[in-house]
């Protein structure tokens, strides 16, 4: 697994506290130890000379000699940090998109007449609606037609009772 920039330093600091040598160990992959090649940049004049030490991160600076409980509870502090801000970024989204929602709709002024400003309503009204598909109102169909069947015989029923009656009552 590939270490970051920051794990890489922080080993070779505590190499050089051990006072190991810098360079890679016999046997020892290049990953584990953190080291990587040099820049061209970077490479000494003369073999005597040690190479020149890379500019600080700014995680380095003012904490050169940070044990690693140290380091765990700085990398800790700043997940903490980087989520408490997404959160607080969520909750000034949520609170605008609130305000948004809470403010009256401004009315779109009247350039037509009252029935084409209805027509066009109706069909902004109609691109919202959310049609069914056709098995779904094949279903619907036949549920309506059933009730109005059942509905129609109760009734007629009723009436052919209750003319009976009032034919027996006038008679």
């Amino acid at each position: 697994m590939a270490k970051s920039r920051a794990q890489r330093k922080a080993e070779q600091r505590r190499r050089r506290e051990l006072g190991l040598s810098p360079e890679i160990e016999a046997g020892a992959p290049e990953e584990d130890l953190g080291t990587e090649a040099p820049d061209l940049d970077q490479l000494p004049d003369s073999p005597q000379e040690p190479l020149a030490s890379p500019a600080p991160s700014r995680a380095d600076v003012g904490a050169p000699d940070a044990s690693e409980a140290d380091l765990a509870a700085d990398a800790a502090d700043k997940i903490s940090r980087r989520e408490r801000r997404r959160r607080e970024k969520e909750e000034q989204r949520a609170s605008q998109a609130s305000i948004e929602r809470r403010q009256p709709q401004q009315r779109v002024e009247k350039e037509h007449g009252a029935i084409v400003s209805f027509f066009s309503s109706v069909r902004k009204e109609l691109s919202r609606v959310q049609w069914p598909d056709r098995d779904t109102l094949v279903q619907a169909s036949a549920v309506t037609l059933l009730f109005v069947a059942v509905a129609a015989a109760y009734l007629g029923a009723l009436d052919a009772v209750f003319s009976r009656l009032v034919d027996l009552f006038i008679t």
